[in-house]
């Protein structure tokens, strides 16, 4: 059997192509066990972000022709426009891949940990839809394993590599407890909505988001369970706010000393922390002399995003060497496992033997042959079948001048050579 990665990624093909190839999770059920059908798998698996679509099988024959004919098929796209942008990994070559995406080594943000829980989802689809087995079985389980190691043995996923994550984890490090405070979100762009994504997975449950728009600001606050506001209504909610993050494009400052100084009295002056990742600036450079306020700017964060990055680097070549040990280790068990299989087939086979010659004894038996003739008979019997096959193997050998098989004959059968003592 022959293992395949198949699949185009962010680096291979444009989010055009990206976003024709994706496969909506209602749709890869059937989807799965088309491919299985159509491109004749044994076994196969689809991952579908949007950084990547990828194909995980086990074939019968190392073509991924059909498979790429599938594809153009279901997604009514010319092979041709497909065929620039895919890669193709086999056997050794494809369980390594796995295992770069699952420890993340192969993401856009190195490291990210989103990926891992994606191919775990990919892994229950193909479990649900019947077209995971044996083979893509473990190999999925051992990428989690190596992926487990990753995290857990290199300083891959420690570092914060995004402006808005670092913001976050700047925040954790100030509080203690995330989920008592309250945090003020200004804007409503990408990095504002990725700030609110990170937020919420780190506890905290109360988020007020302002815009000048409250309809966009009303699209993030309906999926984080937050609270939209507009610029306006921030002197009001100001003096609630731990944590203050703001990310405009405004040409002007929104926040100015006058009204943070008055939010401060009214919170007692009870500390707030204030990250200011817009360029212009939303937050007046002065706000950082009031005594109660611990203010970042996004060059503050910028150095930590590349100090971090450098760190993730470093660990990225620790992380590729346990990779390459995790599936070196695989790769061995899979030759185990050709042992455990031939052992058991040629168990069974002697055992299918042993039973045909003990129903003939105990046929010769019932009708009153005589005992000891019918265990030498069935003894003979039994010795010559088992010696068939090794003896008619050793013979060809022998014949074709391959003294090397013949050695290995010996050792298998556990004899001696003619001048060795056993």
């Amino acid at each position: 059997m022959a293992l395949l990665a198949y699949g185009i990624n962010h680096r291979t093909a444009s989010v055009d192509l990206r976003e024709k190839l994706a496969f909506s999770p209602e749709r890869i059920i059937q989807a799965l066990n088309d491919v299985r059908d159509e491109a004749c798998l044994r076994e196969v698996a689809i991952l579908s972000t949007c950084n990547r679509t990828e194909l995980y099988c086990a074939a019968g024959v190392e073509d991924a022709g059909p498979v790429l004919s599938w594809l153009g098929k279901h997604h009514t796209m010319p092979v041709e426009q497909i065929s620039r942008s895919v890669y193709e990994f086999w056997n050794e070559a494809a369980v390594r891949h796995l295992m770069r995406v699952a420890s993340g080594l192969d993401s856009m943000v190195l490291g990210e940990p989103q990926i891992l829980g994606q191919l775990k989802s990919a892994y229950s689809l193909a479990q649900e839809a019947g077209t995971l087995g044996p083979e893509l079985g473990r190999l999925f389980q051992h990428s989690f394993s190596a992926a487990k190691q990753v995290r857990s043995r290199t300083g891959i996923g420690s570092n914060p590599v995004s402006v808005a994550f670092a913001s976050v984890k700047l925040a954790k490090r100030i509080f203690s407890d995330l989920a008592k405070t309250t945090v003020l979100l200004v804007g409503a762009g990408e990095t504002v909505e990725l700030l609110a994504r990170h937020l919420v997975e780190q506890g905290v449950k109360k988020i007020i988001v302002a815009n000048r728009t409250l309809s966009r600001a009303n699209a993030i606050a309906e999926e984080f369970k937050a609270h939209a506001i507009t610029l306006s209504d921030i002197p009001l909610a100001l003096p609630q706010a731990d944590i203050v993050i703001s990310s405009t494009a405004s040409p002007l400052p929104i926040l100015g000393k006058g009204a943070v100084e008055h939010a401060l009295k009214l919170r007692k002056h009870d500390p707030m922390f204030m990250i200011d990742i817009a360029v212009p600036r939303d937050i007046e450079e002065e706000v950082g002399e009031l005594a109660d306020v611990y203010l970042y700017t996004v060059d503050d964060l910028q150095q930590v995003v590349e100090e971090n990055r450098k760190a993730r680097q470093d660990a990225a070549t620790e992380a590729e060497t346990l990779v390459d040990s995790c599936m070196q280790q695989y790769m061995e068990s899979l030759k185990s496992l050709d042992a455990v299989d031939a052992i058991r087939n040629y168990r069974e086979k002697l055992e299918a033997m042993r039973q045909l010659e003990l129903e003939k004894a105990l046929q010769q038996l019932r009708g009153g042959a005589d005992p000891e003739a019918v265990v030498q008979r069935m003894s003979r019997t039994l010795m010559n079948k088992v010696m068939h096959a090794p003896t008619t193997g050793l013979k060809q050998a022998a014949e074709s001048g391959r003294s090397d098989q013949i050695e290995w004959a010996q050792r298998l059968l556990g004899v001696s050579p003619p001048d060795q003592p056993d």
